[in-house]
């Protein structure tokens, strides 16, 4: 036959077994049997606030208005739900769903299906959960596993995270592992290797060295201590490798620096500046500002509006220099075209032109245009056409020849 138990207000018990529920008033104490001492309840528990139970507790469920603190582990096979207080578990935790205003406080493990916690969510130890939903700040020491989790405020995790979706308004710190999905209102850190499929974030992204994902995009700057390996890089400020990166296509709005090398399977845009320290590559490649790198290599376009500096030259179908624009290194490509005032080394083409007061070291092309104002230092050689148009100077007497060096 069941029982209801109560616990008057401020009293102190000690229990070790209840058949059905148990109801402790305000400010009261319970205390368990047992090394190590523990409470098994069969029924509900209901805590009236400022309850202390200093011992485990099992339990069908647990209601609380007012702050609850469980002395060792707490386990309810059901529901949580605590209103106007705070639940601190100085062990681990398990519940089916768990419902807090205020904060939960567990020192070891908590494990869940729902968590939904209005300010403070912390574990000392491991977390698993398929949802976690904290209006607040979320800190957890251990691991973490779960399908979604949204916090209003801030978010770390020290040691590796596996979850699927994560959605922060501010800031997130995580110590590598999986996460899918990542949405962050403000910065993202992972100080270990991550694999992730999407980045969303709209300040700040730090990520450590060994990474491999999918889409990144970055309202701010985004910075990878290490190498990467991606399929599409969106960021709208600076972008910072102290690795290599291998992906897909990278779009940057300000500039670009990478220490390694930069591999593109597709598109490198940059509006302003690019510095590579190996070798870049991609099917095209638009700078509104410049590059500098050792080696710049597309398959069909390179534009670049400001200037080009390399070691070992630019090799494309078509290289289009905009505006006053200036080259170091030798050009190589099906189709140079120099704008206005523009200034280059050598150039080996087969279709070349050089726009009104353009100015080239050397010139080698099949077919090359020359408008008036240009100025050619060295040798102009062709095999096909020469057109020149207005005043140009030559410091060597253009050529025509069967073969160009």
């Amino acid at each position: 036959m069941s029982e209801k138990m109560s616990v008057p207000r401020g009293g102190t018990v000690a229990l070790d077994n209840v058949q059905g529920d148990l109801r402790v008033g305000e400010d009261a104490t319970v205390s368990g049997k047992g090394s190590p001492p523990k409470l098994t309840v069969s029924g509900s528990v209901y805590c009236e606030g400022d309850n202390v139970f200093d011992c485990s507790l099992s339990a069908e469920s647990l209601e609380a208005e007012g702050d609850v603190t469980v002395r060792g582990d707490l386990e309810v096979k059901n529901d949580v739900s605590v209103e106007d207080g705070r639940l601190e578990v100085h062990g681990s935790m398990s519940a089916k769903q768990v419902d807090v205003d205020e904060a939960l406080i567990v020192s070891r493990d908590l494990t869940v299906e729902e968590a939904d916690v209005g300010g403070h969510l912390r574990a000392d130890g491991n977390v698993k959960a398929e949802e976690i939903d904290v209006g607040g700040r979320f800190e957890a020491k251990g691991e973490v596993e779960a399908q979604d989790v949204d916090v209003g405020g801030s978010l770390s995790i020290e040691s590796k995270a596996n979850i699927e979706h994560m959605d922060v308004g501010g800031r997130a710190t995580v110590a590598g592992g999986r996460i899918r999905e990542i949405d962050v209102g403000g910065s993202f850190e992972s100080k270990a290797p991550l694999e992730f499929e999407e980045i969303d974030v709209g300040g700040v992204v730090r990520l450590a060295d060994g990474n491999k994902g999918g889409r990144v995009e970055v309202g701010g700057s985004f910075k990878v201590d290490g190498d990467l390996q991606f399929s599409e890089i969106e960021v709208g400020g600076k972008v910072e490798m102290s690795g290599s990166g291998e992906g897909r296509e990278m779009a940057v709005g300000g500039k670009a620096e990478v220490d390694g090398s930069l591999k593109l399977s597709e598109n490198l845009e940059v509006g302003g500046k690019i510095e590579v320290e190996g070798e870049v590559s991609a099917k095209n490649m638009e700078v509104g500002g410049s590059l500098r790198t050792r080696k710049a290599t597309a398959q069909e376009r390179v534009e670049v509006g400001g200037s080009i500096d390399t070691t070992e030259g630019v090799t494309a179908r078509l290289v289009e220099i905009g505006k006053r624009g200036e080259v170091r290194g030798p050009i190589r490509a099906d189709e140079v075209l120099l704008g206005k005032d523009a200034r280059v080394e050598t150039i080996y083409g087969k279709r070349v032109i050089l726009r009104t007061g353009a100015l080239a070291e050397n010139v080698y092309g099949e077919d090359v245009s020359i408008e008036s104002d240009c100025r050619v230092r060295g040798e102009t050689q062709y095999t096909n056409e020469l057109k020149v148009n207005g005043n140009v100077s030559f410091g060597q007497s253009p050529r025509k020849v069967d073969k160009l060096p």
